[in-house]
């Protein structure tokens, strides 16, 4: 029956067969999205945790923080080791010069 429970998925399962023949025909095409929703759940659960960061100040610093970090995971910089660099380096570095202390990997720039 159409208004039955495997009617309605049949239903489904038809409107969406040419996607479905496109996963089985190429094989670079993924059967869910899980590694995406892995990959953006820190943001999220971030963005929920800066509600509770005490101030909008302090938020905004959370995110800068966060986004260094994810700086430094998507150029393959160690992050520790990054952080120790600049925290030492940035007393006497140049104000102009800021952008240097970034955490691009060394071979993102060749």
């Amino acid at each position: 029956m159409p208004k039955s429970a495997i009617g309605i998925a049949l239903a489904y399962t038809l409107s969406l067969w040419n996607r479905l023949n496109g996963y089985l025909l190429d094989g670079k095409y993924e059967i869910d999205n899980n590694l995406i929703e892995n990959s953006i759940r820190p943001v999220a659960l971030g963005r929920k945790n800066y509600l509770f960061a005490g101030s909008h100040d302090a938020a905004q610093r959370t995110a800068m923080l966060y986004s260094f970090l994810g700086s430094c995971k998507m150029n393959d910089v160690e992050p520790l080791a990054w952080l120790k660099d600049i925290l030492t380096r940035l007393p006497d570095y140049k104000v102009n010069k800021l952008h240097e202390l970034l955490p691009i990997s060394r071979t993102s720039l060749e």
